[in-house]
């Protein structure tokens, strides 16, 4: 039997979702969990990978078990799992439905504060060099939008068939007054590296190191970059995996509280 699990998870303390030797993941984690709880293997396949330090909202996985548990699996695993991490529901699915291959739209918010506030610092990236133009920043995230192939946006394009995203959604929210931004992106993949490269373009061109117009020649592949480099990872979240089979519920995690006032 198949089941789906929904879970959320603070990345702060792990190596990413995917199993590694010599690192802890979220993978390896939930894992254990499921061995000490059935007191056999059961592989986790999930929807996707984040990378060191980026945290889930909502995460996806599904694993196969012999028969239905005689027991409540959420509130075992619940007592099992480390405090960062959480599951939210088990749903029962079909043989085929894939966590992976059957997600058609995935989304991420990046949040940033210039405003120094220790409550924030392990889930916002902490920005005070210089002002920020957010007109133009807004400008740039429309060139995002509009682009289709993101191989300049990628850590390792060459490990990719193809480098194409259809963005299906991409935002900038700005309150000034609680010193905070959030940027939002929906997509039907991304790449590795994909967002943060992303953020770390905006800023530059917020922040006056780079023109617009040198940004879309990028983005075009008209210019070869002469550097790059992915914004921390703290500040980012998968927030939202969509199937057209299930709704997975919304549930009270931390990017509720994150988003207001940048909604």
């Amino acid at each position: 039997m198949r089941y789906f699990i929904h879970l959320g998870y603070d990345g702060s303390k792990y190596s990413g979702w995917q199993r590694q030797p010599k690192s802890r993941t979220i993978q390896e984690v939930i894992e254990k969990s499921l061995f000490r709880i059935f007191k056999k293997d059961v592989p986790v396949f999930g929807c996707g990978r984040t990378d060191t330090g980026v945290h889930a909202s909502q995460y996806a996985l599904h694993i196969n078990l012999d028969a239905a548990p005689q027991f409540d699996l959420k509130f075992r695993m619940n007592k099992s799992l480390p405090d960062d991490i959480a599951i939210f529901e088990i749903i029962e699915a079909k043989e085929k439905q894939h966590a992976r291959y059957d997600a058609t739209l995935r989304s991420y918010d990046y949040f940033i504060h210039w405003k120094k506030d220790p409550a924030l610092f392990r889930y916002s990236l902490f920005y005070e060099y210089s002002t920020l133009d957010f007109d133009l920043m807004r400008k740039a995230v429309a060139i995002i939008l509009n682009t289709k192939d993101f191989r300049p946006l990628c850590k390792q394009p060459d490990l990719y068939k193809n480098t194409l995203c259809k963005i299906k959604d991409c935002k900038l929210f700005v309150n000034e007054e609680l010193g905070r931004l959030r940027f939002s992106i929906t997509s039907n993949r991304f790449l590795r590296g994909m967002i943060r490269y992303c953020v770390y373009f905006l800023l530059e061109v917020g922040s006056g190191q780079m023109t617009l117009e040198d940004f879309e020649q990028i983005m075009n592949q008209e210019n070869t970059l002469v550097k790059k480099r992915p914004v921390q990872p703290n500040g980012l979240f998968l927030s939202q995996v969509e199937y057209p089979f299930l709704e997975l519920k919304d549930s009270h995690h931390l990017i509720k509280i994150l988003k207001i006032g940048l909604e």
